[in-house]
């Protein structure tokens, strides 16, 4: 069996589901490919994992019609943040922002369960008649020609269309099928994520605690209700996951210091490889990289999700303006354009991260002297704190 479309995404994660639903209303056909059952997608499980939102990104989702089938009290709101270096009291301290007409808002973003995002922008391509997705499929092989791209799915079936969108994870097999080279960094350590109840309020504040040995970060959702992301070495992660839950709340109370109260697991634990990826660049011939697939970031600033939107919705405006002019939607132009807006985009926040991260995990007395003079110097110069802001708030 043969399926035509004007395009092919593979992949049914929040990027690549976003990227369709940009087309509402739209004269074009597009087939998604996913390797996950129909019911997995219409109610996915949680995960917890909670993506910390920019005020860009909201206002992008407000716009797909995406956050408004987010249960309204599962938005959480994020009104602070603060870094922690070891065991020093001093904290690197970023403010509710100001508005640049002046006038303070009230949050530097917000927290919404992956699990909510996924479901709710299921539900809106759901509802397009000009999406169709084939569940419970895998890419076998992919051949580009001059006009168009064929894909041979596991089962047989082949899908032809004029541009190809992948967006099947940071560890896509597709993108190796059409040749994109990639830069990975494997961090060698493990993420561990849940949710605790606790007695004390967390303001609404989230804290990134750089202990020595492991990274802490506390990301409010009720006042008294938190997710914590444990980051450690992969050969120690084994050692908290196997801790019961009161020897885990013991081991959360020990590293907040006691500032959050009476701890509770209140959650599951799920547990993630800490590998970043960033394509060398977010194209091929006929084909184009989103989400994960283009650029797979270390979690300590919370752009993953963000930086995979906004690649989205840069492509689909490059996509429908060549629709809008009678123009090939899959031609170097449109890719190239694309390719260049969201690398300026990514690249830097890719690599500065990893050289925080390489700073902040380094155990030596002279890095742990230069991780204070950072967060000093940052608290301390008011045009670098502003330019950290921005990059929080988008």
């Amino acid at each position: 069996m043969s399926y035509n479309s004007d395009i092919l995404v593979i992949g049914a994660g929040p990027a690549g589901l976003s990227f369709c639903s940009e087309f509402a209303g739209k004269n074009v056909k597009i087939i998604v490919i996913e390797q996950l059952a129909r019911e997995v997608l219409e109610k996915p499980p949680f995960d917890a994992r909670e993506i910390a939102l920019t005020h860009l990104s909201c206002e992008i989702m407000q716009r797909l019609g995406i956050w408004e089938r987010v249960p309204e009290d599962e938005i959480f709101r994020l009104r602070e943040a603060k870094v922690i270096n070891g065991t020093s009291p001093y904290q690197l301290h970023f403010p509710q922002p100001m508005r640049a007409r002046g006038g303070e808002t009230d949050r530097l973003g917000y927290l919404i369960p992956n699990h909510r995002i996924r479901q709710a922008a299921y539900e809106v391509v759901k509802e397009q008649s000009n999406v169709q997705i084939l569940t419970e499929r895998s890419v076998g092989d992919v051949h580009i020609h001059n006009d168009n791209v064929s894909v041979t799915l596991d089962n047989g079936e082949i899908v032809i269309a004029k541009l190809l969108v992948c967006a099947d994870s940071r560890f896509s097999s597709t993108r190796q099928k059409i040749g994109v080279p990639t830069d990975m960094h494997n961090f060698g350590r493990t993420v561990i994520t849940f949710r605790v109840n606790h007695t004390e309020s967390n303001g609404h504040t989230a804290l990134e605690c750089f202990h020595y040995g492991r990274t802490l970060a506390i990301l409010p959702l009720t006042e008294h209700m938190s997710n914590m992301v444990i980051t450690i070495d992969s050969d120690k992660a084994e050692r908290i996951i196997n801790l019961s839950d009161e020897e885990l709340a013991q081991d959360i109370y020990t590293q907040t210091g006691g500032r959050l109260g009476d701890i509770k697991v209140a959650s599951t634990r799920h547990t993630y490889p800490l590998v970043g990826t960033h394509a060398r660049r977010f194209y091929a011939q006929r084909c184009a990289l989103i989400g994960d697939t283009a650029v797979g970031m270390h979690p300590v600033t919370a752009h993953g999700f963000n930086l995979g939107l906004q690649g989205a919705d840069i492509l689909a405006k490059q996509v429908i303006r060549a629709l809008e002019k009678g123009e090939d939607i899959g031609s170097q132009s449109v890719l190239t354009s694309y390719n260049f807006k969201h690398m300026l985009n990514t690249r830097p926040l890719y690599h500065g991260t990893n050289v925080v991260v390489k700073l902040f995990t380094n155990e030596s007395q002279p890095a742990r002297m230069l991780r204070s003079a950072v967060l000093r110097v940052s608290n301390n110069l008011p045009i670098v704190k502003k330019m950290i802001s921005r990059q929080l708030t988008g």
